[in-house]
C-alpha cells in the first residue's frame, strides 16, 4: 500500500466517523447524557443556540462528501466525474480542516475562563481537525493533476 493510500484511508475513515456522529447527532445529544451538556460540551454554547437538526445532517452529509473525496484523490474507490470537482474538493476540504484546526487552538487557547469545550477544543476537536486536515492536504499534494496533452 502506498502512503498516499495510507493518509487516504486514515482520513477518509475519519472523516466518515465524524459525519457519522453527526448524523448521530441529529437526533441524539449521545455520548452525553442530555442537550445542555451537549451544547456546553460538544459546540460550546447554551443549548438555545445549538445549531438545527438540518444544519447539522447537513454537515454529516459534507463531511460524507469529504471522506468520499478524498478516498477517490486516493484510488482507494472509483473516482466519479467530474474528476478537476474532486481533485478541487480535496485542496478545499484540506484548507477548511487546517483553518479549523489553527483556528480552534488559538480562540480556545486565548480564552480568558476555559470551559468545557475550549478543554475539548484545545485535546482533541482542533488537533483532530488539523491532522485530518494534514492528511488530506497530502493525498492533494501528492496527487497532482495529469498534464494536458500526455
Amino acid at each position: 500500500m502506498t502512503l498516499t493510500k495510507l493518509a487516504g484511508g486514515t482520513a477518509a475513515v475519519g472523516l466518515g466517523a465524524v459525519g457519522a456522529l453527526h448524523g448521530i447527532w441529529t437526533f441524539s445529544p449521545w455520548p452525553l447524557a442530555d442537550r445542555a451538556e451537549f451544547a456546553r460540551t460538544v459546540v460550546g454554547v447554551a443549548e438555545a443556540d445549538l445549531p438545527t437538526p438540518e444544519l447539522t445532517a447537513a454537515v454529516a452529509a459534507a463531511l460524507g462528501a469529504a471522506a468520499y473525496a478524498v478516498a477517490a484523490r486516493a484510488d482507494l474507490v472509483p473516482q466519479l466525474p467530474p474528476r478537476r470537482l474532486v481533485r478541487q474538493g480535496v485542496w478545499g476540504v484540506a484548507g477548511v480542516l487546517l483553518l479549523r484546526g489553527s483556528a480552534g487552538l488559538v480562540s480556545s487557547a486565548l480564552t480568558g475562563r476555559p470551559t468545557d469545550f475550549t478543554r475539548w477544543d484545545l485535546a482533541l476537536y482542533s488537533p483532530l481537525c488539523l491532522a485530518l486536515g494534514g492528511l488530506t492536504a497530502y493525498v492533494a499534494a501528492s496527487t497532482r493533476a495529469p498534464r494536458q496533452g500526455s
